[in-house]
């Protein structure tokens, strides 16, 4: 059985409160299961309830045992990590692996930055758990027990990775922190800026890069997307690294998509309004080859 529980599903920032008790307020972290294989995707808020109930569940007699992937470094997806109570248990082994992701500090730097005096009480090197940092580029993982792991890179203003776990002829892919490519040269023969070579070259590696994306998560029976903004949202924040719910929607039926997840929700956005949302785009399920679509919220647990 491959399945994905979610533990937080906002973007940005947590947002608790009496609007968001429905979908919930902490920010990324999937626990992908796959046999007995367990996956932690991200360090956002949200690790602090999983790692409580891994301790009282998996590991009620043992140390922790771990992977962690992470789709990057922003602090909305490592914040929950000093939190994490599996770092504070002798014997616990943690191996976390993400992209290289600022001014090639590796993800130990990044992390040994957030458990520094200046933000935290407890510095990295006072942790308990064994912990191993590797650095992640596109390539898939072979780790053993039938579960494999390919990355893709993201368009985000950091460098960000997808994630696609199989197991068993199943999979589940995780496109976020992403916006569509686009062509950033001039298009406009009239732009004072405009070259008529370099807006063709613009066009075709954008389209190119889509096309990729669409290949890597193509057929995935859960497609778990960004989907951030409305596309009225996107003309004001083009360029800050997240998707509409139109564009998720149009690449998931056009990648064979199976099951449609929106992800990465506003902070502002509140539960009535995720409702509506998602309301609405299930009605359009009717002329789209997806069978299902989803909103995420804590506590869900979907099977591939």
């Amino acid at each position: 059985m491959l399945s994905v529980r979610f533990w937080g599903v906002r973007g940005s920032i947590p947002c608790p409160g009496q609007r968001t008790v429905q979908f919930g307020g902490n920010t990324s972290c999937l626990e992908i299961r796959a046999g007995k294989r367990l996956v932690i995707v991200d360090l956002g808020t949200g690790v602090k309830p999983l790692g409580d109930f891994l301790l009282a569940k998996d590991f009620k007699n043992r140390p922790p045992d771990l992977d962690i992937f992470l789709s990057h470094t922003h602090l909305d997806h490592i914040m929950g990590f000093p939190m994490f109570t599996p770092i504070f248990i002798p014997g616990s082994k943690l191996r976390i692996r993400g992209p290289l992701s600022y001014n090639d500090d590796t993800l130990s730097a990044i992390i040994g930055d957030l458990l520094s005096y200046r933000y935290w009480p407890v510095r990295q090197s006072e942790l308990a758990a064994d912990i191993e940092y590797h650095e992640l580029t596109e390539t898939t993982l072979d780790m053993g027990d039938g579960l494999k792991v390919s990355t893709k890179l993201l368009n985000h203003p950091i460098l960000c990775l997808g994630f696609r776990f199989e197991y068993q002829g199943k999979s589940i892919v995780t496109i976020y922190d992403h916006e569509p490519f686009r062509n950033l040269f001039p298009v406009d023969p009239k732009d004072p800026g405009y070259n008529e070579e370099a807006a063709l070259e613009g066009e075709a590696a954008a389209m190119g890069e889509n096309e990729g994306l669409m290949h890597f998560f193509s057929g995935a029976d859960i497609l778990i997307h960004d989907a951030q903004y409305s596309a009225a949202e996107y003309q004001r924040y083009t360029g800050w690294g997240h998707s509409t719910y139109e564009f998720a929607m149009e690449a998931a039926a056009m990648g064979g998509v199976k099951k449609l997840v929106f992800f990465h929700h506003d902070p502002g956005r509140s539960d009535a309004q995720l409702e509506v949302l998602e309301k609405r785009y299930q009605k359009k399920l009717k002329k789209s080859p997806i069978q299902e679509i989803i909103m995420a919220r804590e506590g869900l647990c979907i099977e591939a």
